[in-house]
């Protein structure tokens, strides 16, 4: 198992929308650890880490989000390995 990291921005209708708490129930059911955030700008900001495959299928979910959510892009950016333990949703940056 190859263990990656990416850092996603997403863009779009994502915040107020539980975007944050659909990223935590489904990066947790994925089994991968990280963050995630509002950032100031209206996006959210997420860092995935764990198997690349899990990893890969959390990139493609997150173009559609929670139902009330209306993605508009997704970046997802490779990112160091850092061995988060767990997946949390954090303070806006």
């Amino acid at each position: 198992m190859t263990r990656v990291a990416r850092r996603l921005t997403i863009t779009g209708r994502v915040q107020g929308v539980w975007y944050r708490a659909w990223t935590v129930e489904t990066a947790q059911g994925l089994g991968l650890c990280g963050w995630v955030r509002n950032r100031t700008d209206g996006s959210v900001e997420a860092l995935i880490e764990g198997d690349e495959n899990a990893v890969a299928q959390f990139v493609r979910l997150a173009h559609d989000g929670p139902p009330t959510a209306r993605v508009d892009r997704v970046d997802a950016q490779p990112a160091a390995v850092s061995g988060h333990q767990d997946f949390l949703k954090r303070s806006t940056a």
